[in-house]
């Protein structure tokens, strides 16, 4: 495989599928199917999972929550995923363990860089939740905290878009996709690839994001491959 560590970012909303809301149960398994395929090459996998098929702390804040409340309430949201996604993966046999940024005992152990990196040593996936911990962040921030932390050789944003473009594909069909691009050219453009604190952030430490389609299934391990599915966001 390309890589010995990785961070997967997975996306809330595309946990939901067409539902919208909630947990579609086709794709958690899809997903599942798909880490446990790498985790028995042996590639060690930490994941963190967004919360926005639940609750979304923006959101929340507008419609008149507090925006700290309303940022927690997203936190206890990846919690859910998180635990959807363990239990999915220990269904089919993958060893998996669920770290949270603040305590939850027994729900979760409470994450730090080498709990987290034990774990998959030993060959289970480790599953981080709440984000950083803290308000005003959101999960791609925790994402790329988390990849540099365990010192993952990659960060993959896994989504519903196979890669970066020039514009919203979904809304611009004359957008043209990257097959690499910097992390200077990115937040020039403004692109949306990850908010701008969770660019920077992997931009000052070096750590490539490579950003392809998850909901696909064999993706994953095309990627992990080398195959060219995605657009890969670097130095230069």
């Amino acid at each position: 495989m390309k890589y010995n560590r990785i961070l997967l970012k997975l996306s809330g909303e595309s946990l939901a599928a067409g539902q919208g809301t909630g947990i579609d149960t086709e794709r958690l398994n899809s997903y599942a199917r798909q880490i446990k395929e790498m985790a028995d090459t042996g590639v060690q996998i930490g994941i963190v999972i967004g919360g926005g098929n639940i609750f979304r702390g923006l959101s929340g804040a507008g419609a008149g929550f507090d925006r700290v409340k309303g940022d927690q309430m997203g936190m206890l949201a990846t919690v859910i995923n998180s635990l959807a996604l363990s239990s999915a993966l220990e269904a089919i046999g993958q060893p998996a363990q669920v770290f949270t940024a603040i305590d939850m005992h027994p729900i979760g152990v409470h994450y730090s860089k080498w709990r987290a990196i034990e774990a998959m040593k030993k060959g289970k996936v480790a599953i981080i939740s709440c984000g950083t911990g803290n308000p005003y962040f959101t999960t791609d921030t925790g994402s790329a905290l988390r990849a540099i932390e365990i010192e993952a050789d990659v960060m993959l944003k896994g989504t519903r878009v196979d890669g970066v473009y020039t514009a919203d594909p979904e809304k611009d069909p004359e957008a043209v996709k990257f097959d690499e691009i910097t992390y200077d050219e990115v937040l020039a453009r403004g692109l949306k690839v990850m908010d701008l604190t969770a660019t920077a952030l992997c931009k000052e430490n070096g750590m490539p994001i490579y950003v392809f389609n998850m909901d696909i299934e064999g993706n994953l391990k095309k990627m992990l491959s080398g195959h060219n599915i995605g657009t890969l966001v670097k130095a230069k």
